[in-house]
């Protein structure tokens, strides 16, 4: 099942890593369902991705759950009635996330936490001490531009002081010395939330459900690890991008994609020994049982574009020195690499040869599939073997009822020929499809065991406003219903 926790309910403003996500590792384990797939955990940016975050390695303080932590004596009843509340959710159309709520929230549970932290008991405070040392390959600079950007009213660090712009190091220790407990506040936000995700892996461990996380390709050009790595990322000191990410001119957009992150500067990475990818992917495997990494293909070349064009137009192929990255990683993981290759859209051999050459499963999505071309790769007569994860959608998808909405009506009859009866639930119906291929895995967004409209749409690439906003409401009768129906089918569909 793929749900961001972001969309869990039962929490004020945002989901979290409390009640709700044990509840729901307990339902997903009643009902068989053996992987938990979730979006980048990390912080998002102003329009509520976690695709473009200010820290590829920090956890979003969305997600700290308060009442654990009032449970656990870290703050007190009080603190945590004071947090800012959002309204009463619309009974039939539920809660959406409001991500300046959710902001001011985590601000407010910081500064408590803070305020709370001299009167922990000695233990904690070791605790909390030995996992800054253990983490301060990236925690240090981390808590350093988040309090920097909010020093310098939400500015990107190229517009910051210079020195402390270009990561001067003296600079910077000055500037620590006098705001102690602002990064104190972010440090402690950083260590509990780790402590409630690891608390929930563990859970999940137990009941026999595995993770799997989600790790962008790129990171944002106003991230702390640009700001502090500048050298590793094709982009000058004053916030200028010698090259830009995209996609090149294809059917879809006659201009290409830009993405407007800044591409690698593979050189520096090689004469690191791919230090910071290593400690990166480390990190995300720290948080996760396996990763789904996206845009995989640029593993073996990436479209790279001039820094101050405006479109992708005139960007060109470089090669990637993936084959060594992975091969490091491999190493790194213990002999195998617990990765799932994103590998959608024009997908040219050498893409395909790296990824099998480390034996990593691919993505096939069966709302793909039927555009009357029985040579499809994502119809479920061609996905052949075990090495696939077949998704009905994806958080980029339309929810499968969305999908079938505007289906053609000859695409339509050949979902229907292809199932040999006719179509009335489509989330549960391409789930069925799925699991009839011989892939390794099957994920569904919960949105299609529900039976969800576009209403209930994560994300639409491509546009601003309205993502990253839904929330499973509160109906515990209908979605224990539809992971029980999910159990009974699973249970028919395993003895075929």
């Amino acid at each position: 099942m793929l749900l961001h926790p972001t969309a869990l309910p039962g929490s004020p403003v945002c989901g979290t890593f409390g009640a709700a996500a044990r509840d729901w590792l307990h339902a997903l384990a009643r009902q068989g369902i053996r992987v938990w797939q979730v979006l980048p955990l990390a912080p998002p940016d102003g329009t509520g991705s976690p695709y473009s975050s200010p820290s590829s390695f920090a956890i979003n303080p969305w997600l700290l759950d308060a009442q654990d932590l009032s449970d656990e004596g870290f703050i007190t009843p009080d603190d945590v009635q004071a947090l800012p509340q959002a309204a009463p959710a619309d009974a039939e159309g539920g809660e959406q996330l409001d991500f300046a709520l959710a902001a001011q929230r985590a601000d407010a549970l910081a500064r408590s936490l803070r305020l709370r932290w001299a009167g922990q008991p000695a233990d904690r405070h070791e605790a909390f001490q030995r996992w800054c040392i253990d983490q301060s390959r990236w925690l240090r600079d981390h808590a350093a531009f988040m309090v920097l950007r909010r020093e310098h009213a939400g500015l990107p660090w190229w517009d910051w002081a210079h020195e402390l712009a270009v990561h001067r190091e003296t600079a910077l220790e000055h500037w620590r010395c006098t705001h102690r407990s602002d990064l104190l506040e972010q440090d402690l936000l950083q260590w509990h939330l780790d402590r409630q995700w690891r608390r929930l892996r563990a859970l999940a461990s137990d009941l026999g459900v595995e993770i799997l996380g989600d790790l962008p390709f790129y990171v944002a050009r106003d991230s702390a690890d640009v700001w502090s790595n500048r050298s590793l990322f094709s982009i000058a000191g004053d916030g200028r991008l010698h090259q830009q990410s995209g996609v090149p001119p294809d059917y879809f957009s006659a201009t290409g994609q830009l993405w407007g992150t800044p591409v690698y500067t593979w050189g520096r990475h090689r004469r690191t020994g791919f230090r910071w990818w290593r400690d990166r992917l480390r990190r995300q495997w720290d948080l996760a049982d396996r990763l789904r990494l996206d845009h995989f293909r640029a593993l073996a070349a990436y479209w790279s574009v001039p820094g101050s064009d405006d479109t992708a137009m005139n960007g060109r192929w470089q090669r990637s020195p993936g084959g060594e990255l992975l091969a490091c990683l491999k190493r790194d993981a213990g002999g195998s690499l617990p990765i799932v290759a994103e590998d959608l859209g024009v997908i040219t051999p050498d893409v395909e040869r790296l990824r099998d050459r480390f034996h990593l499963p691919g993505m096939k999505v069966l709302q793909f599939a039927f555009d009357g071309n029985a040579d499809n790769p994502y119809l479920p007569a061609n996905i052949k073997g075990s090495g696939w994860v077949v998704y009905t959608g994806t958080h980029d998808n339309p929810t499968s009822l969305g999908w079938w909405e505007r289906l053609e009506q000859s695409s339509r009859d050949q979902v229907a020929a292809t199932l040999e009866r006719s179509v009335e639930a489509p989330g549960w119906q391409l789930l069925e499809l799925g699991l009839s291929t011989s892939a390794a895995l099957v994920v569904a967004p919960l949105q299609d065991l529900l039976h969800l409209d576009d209403a209930a749409r994560f994300n639409t690439p491509g546009t601003v406003g309205g993502n990253w906003m839904w929330r499973l409401p509160a109906l515990d009768g209908a979605l224990n219903g539809a992971l029980e129906g999910y159990g009974v089918r699973a249970e028919v569909w395993s003895r075929r």
